[in-house]
């Protein structure tokens, strides 16, 4: 049985019970007091384009699915479970995939179907919680430490939340129960596919001491490797690590790391926020060589960031593209508008172009990126004519 009390694992129910009968309204200004945790709840959909390709087609239920690429060229977007058993992962080419998994099924990106689904989990979301952060299509944090239903337990939220999901999608959804956004985050991870997996404010120290750094959220494989040559391979080695030496070999986020060392994030779950800027990227287990690949893995890229600008009615004017190449030379393109993106057809050709600007390639692409600012709820009217890059 996944979801309910067997999905907690270690995490007895008493003690998860003690820490949800707590209750004391926010403080002025939304804030939680020191005297009371937030609860917070990660919920990720499971190989969400995958998952939706496998509803809509029976076909394809219980076989390897890539979603994106071709048998010839291209990176897949997306990879079922089926596939992953195989060793396929999104952002893999499409001839690895293949080589990986013969028996591979590609199916092309249905990207107005996945915003469509998209829309009827967040509306489920918003029965419980107006405190919604949507990270993409297919993942969200909730605050639920006040609620629209009134309920003390985030666990049993989460719980019905799936369980609507389930029975008003017909797709399955894995969740993280906590008292921060960086351990509710990693608890969705523990019981994927279709899984419910609660941090308590006891239990987290010792569950972020075990965890290798490879898997902490916001730490890539650069930052990784780097940290890895300094002897810091789990929380809690990077616990053993003073402020000022973390400050001195990784700058800014050396505060952030001592904190999540600890257990501890700050973060509010934040809704209906202008951002200063929207963006996606990813690293490729093997290197791009030409513009048809790139563009693949680029477009569920730009899917992700236009899916935030339509739930949030945000626009913005510039577009840049970002690239690291094999030898991690890093590189980005701008361009900015007079007046806002206000469709998806316009931010995919204008990244599509900075894009382009990039070839005739000399090196292999490890990373690309598209990011939007110049961020505002105002559409400013109709569009001019782009002159060419």
């Amino acid at each position: 049985m996944r979801g309910g009390l067997a999905a907690r694992g270690e995490m007895a129910a008493p003690e998860i019970e003690r820490w949800e009968r707590v209750s004391r309204p926010l403080d002025q200004g939304g804030v939680v007091g020191p005297a009371r945790q937030r609860k917070i709840i990660h919920v990720d959909m499971d190989a969400f384009y995958a998952s939706v390709e496998q509803r809509d087609n029976p076909e394809l239920r219980g076989k390897p699915v890539a979603v994106g690429g071709s048998r010839e060229r291209g990176v897949v977007a997306a990879a079922s479970y089926e596939a992953r058993r195989f060793g396929v992962r999104s952002a893999m080419p499409s001839v690895t995939a293949k080589r990986k998994c013969p028996q591979l099924i590609f199916v092309r990106p249905r990207f107005d179907v996945y915003r469509t689904v998209s829309r009827q989990i967040r509306a489920i979301f918003a029965a419980y919680t107006p405190l919604i952060e949507p990270l993409s299509l297919d993942e969200a944090y909730l605050d639920v430490t006040e609620n629209l239903k009134s309920m003390s337990s985030a666990t049993e939220i989460a719980e019905q939340i799936r369980a609507r999901i389930r029975t008003e999608t017909e797709l399955t959804a894995s969740a993280g129960v906590s008292y921060n956004k960086f351990l509710a985050k990693m608890a969705s991870d523990e019981r994927k596919p279709d899984g419910l997996f609660v941090i308590t404010p006891k239990m987290g120290s010792t569950f972020v001491e075990n965890l290798p750094v490879g898997r902490f959220h916001g730490i890539g494989p650069v930052t990784r490797a780097k940290m890895e040559r300094l002897g810091i391979r789990t929380g809690g080695d990077l616990r053993a690590q003073t402020l000022l030496f973390l400050q001195q070999q990784f700058g800014k986020a050396g505060p952030y790391y001592y904190a999540l060392a600890r257990g501890i994030d700050e973060r509010p779950v934040c809704a209906d926020r202008i951002r200063k800027s929207i963006g996606a990227e990813t690293t490729f287990n093997s290197d791009l060589f030409t513009l048809d690949e790139a563009r693949e893995v680029l477009r569920p890229l730009i899917a992700k960031v236009w899916s935030y600008c339509e739930e949030s009615t945000i626009w913005g004017r510039t577009v840049t593209l970002k690239a690291k190449y094999a030898d991690f030379q890093q590189v980005t393109r701008s361009r900015t508008d007079e007046v806002p993106l206000t469709t998806e057809a316009a931010l995919e050709a204008l990244a599509y172009a900075l894009l382009e600007s990039l070839f005739p390639l000399t090196k292999g692409i490890r990373l690309l990126g598209v990011t939007l600012s110049s961020l505002s709820t105002e559409s400013g009217g109709e569009r001019q004519l782009r002159l060419p890059i």
